[in-house]
Order: structure tokens, then sequence, then C-alpha cells
């Protein structure tokens, strides 16, 4: 069996900029002297006077990226996700949100998945922070390709948009002729009657492993891959709800304020579900490899195999 190809998103990014910097003229991207690590260096290097490197200085760099938005540029303001969500949140509410300009936040290194670099930098809170936006869409992509689907779509959407990418190398799962990225849709990865998994970003592919795991105890999960947080797809959320009973989000991210909050508003109001919420509890990661970061906050295959056979008992 060939091995399963890995990327990792911040890659999709950066070869995503590159590969549409030629197609789109004003399209500009800055970086707060982390272009190596973001990638943005891809897109340097292609288009050298059309990269800023703003320095160490991220909350200017959110109000640079507004006034170059201001006179028709699509800015790419690009960092590390405690950084773009965290640091300059007021920048991104007050000088992007609030005027509803047509800035994209490229947001890397989110998530426990940052590994080494510890507590501080695993932001398991920026989609909390961005869904609290008005106006703002949110993107989680799974993989490489969906990764740079979103930011084409990004691109041609009309307003902020904030896209989350991670630093681990993560399977490629949606290589498949038929696939197709639209913002608020959610895709339905596998059929199922038991109950319905849904995730999001590096989970989708560990959520389709623990369905694998369940079917062979004799539980049918249906799993969806919900790229787009906000605008949620509220419409699948609700049908596969009403199909099969029970749900389960997976998520890289705080239990509180992400993916699964945003399935328990929707649910809760138009379609009472029992709902198990698979994430980050209420705490602070810590410096560790990656994958046994994942594997220990229950993010993995077995983790979530594990939590949704207790669920469904």
């Amino acid at each position: 069996m060939s091995e399963v190809k890995k990327i990792a998103t911040r890659e999709s990014y950066g070869n995503a900029l590159a590969e549409l910097g030629a197609q789109y003229e004003n399209l500009v991207v800055l970086d707060a002297d982390l272009a190596a690590a973001t990638k943005t260096g891809i897109f340097k290097k292609a288009f050298p006077d059309r990269h800023i490197d703003c320095g160490i200085a991220e909350c200017n760099m959110v109000g640079i990226a507004a006034g170059l938005a201001a006179t028709g540029k699509i800015p790419f303001v690009s960092s590390f996700a405690m950084f773009a969500a965290g640091r300059a949140f007021e920048q991104v509410r007050n000088s992007v949100g609030y005027p509803h300009l047509n800035v994209k936040i490229g947001a890397t290194h989110a998530g426990i998945s940052v590994g080494e670099d510890g507590a501080t930098h695993q932001c398991n809170e920026d989609i909390a922070l961005m869904r609290t936006i008005p106006g703002m869409v949110v993107i989680n992509p799974s993989d490489d390709v969906e990764a740079k689907a979103a930011v084409k779509a990004a691109i041609d959407h009309d307003g902020p948009v904030y896209i989350r990418f991670g630093r681990l190398a993560t399977p490629v799962i949606n290589d498949t002729p038929d696939y197709k990225f639209e913002i608020g849709k959610g895709v339905t990865l596998k059929e199922g009657k038991d109950l319905t998994i849904i995730a999001t970003g590096l989970c989708v592919a560990e959520a389709l492993e623990a369905a694998k795991m369940l079917e062979a105890d004799g539980v049918n999960a249906k799993v969806i891959n919900i790229h787009t947080i906000k605008p949620l797809d509220e419409e699948l959320v609700i049908s596969a709800a009403k199909e099969t009973g029970r749900v389960v989000t997976v998520e890289e991210h705080s239990v509180i304020g992400g993916l699964g909050s945003a399935v328990c508003d929707v649910l809760s109001a138009k379609a009472p579900t029992q709902v198990l919420k698979i994430g980050i509890n209420d705490q602070f990661g810590e410096s560790g490899s990656a994958v046994k970061l994942i594997e220990k906050y229950g993010l993995d295959a077995k983790g979530i195999y594990a939590k949704v056979k207790e669920f469904v008992k």
C-alpha cells in the first residue's frame, strides 16, 4: 500500500499565494518577520515588490493592510494565529471588521500541533475570537487541496476572511475529481446512520480513520468536513442531526467558542440534539511533539474512537 501524501497547510498557503500572484496583480502579501515560517517567502521570491515585511509589529501590519484594501488592493496579512488573531484582535475588529474591508488574514501555526513552541504559541482560541467579529468569514481547511482552494475563494470573496493554517504535515484527503470548495458549504465524506461526526482542520482525516474503527465495531458514523465555521452550513448540520440523532464535533481548538459551539448554537435553536464536543478543554497546551500532543489530548483517530464509543453506549 502506497504511503499517504502529507503536506502542512502553511506550505499550501505559500504555494497558493505564489500561484495566484500572477493572476491577481492587486494581490499584496504582508508578513511580520515570519516569512520563512508562514511560507509567504514563496510569494516574496516570485513577487518581491508585492511582499511587505512589517517587522514584529502585527497590529501595525493590520492597519497597513486596511489602508491597502481601501485603495483597491487585496492584502493578505500573515503571521502565527496567536499574533494575527490574539495580539492584533483590536485592529482586526476596528480597522478591518468594522469598515468591512477586503483584508484576508492567513493565520499559521494554530492549535496544539505547533508542538514544541508551547502553550504561549498554541492558539486554541482564534476561531472563537474571529467568529465574534461581524461579517468575518472563518475558514479552517483540512488539507493541501482545501487550503489552496480556500485562498482562491478568499480572494474572490468581497470582505474580511480569516483562514487558519497548520504547522504539522497532514494527509491529503480531498484529491478527488469531484472535490469542490464553496465558502459556507460543508462536505459529507462518509454516510452513516448511527451518529454524525462533524470535524474541521487536521481533525477531519483523524475523524475518517476513527469512523473506520467504529465501523469494525458495528457503529456506522456519518462524517462531515466543515471547512467554513462561519458562515456555518446550517442546512447540512441540521439534516445530519435529524438523520442520525446524535452529533460529535471534533476540532483542534478550545471546546469553548469554536466549531462545537457553532454547531450547538444552531442545533439548540432549530433541531435539539445530543452533542459531544471533542477538542481542547478549558486548559492551556504544553510543549511536546505535535503528534504526541494530538495523541495526549485525544484528537487522534484512537482518541476520537474511544470518546465516541463511550458516547454511544
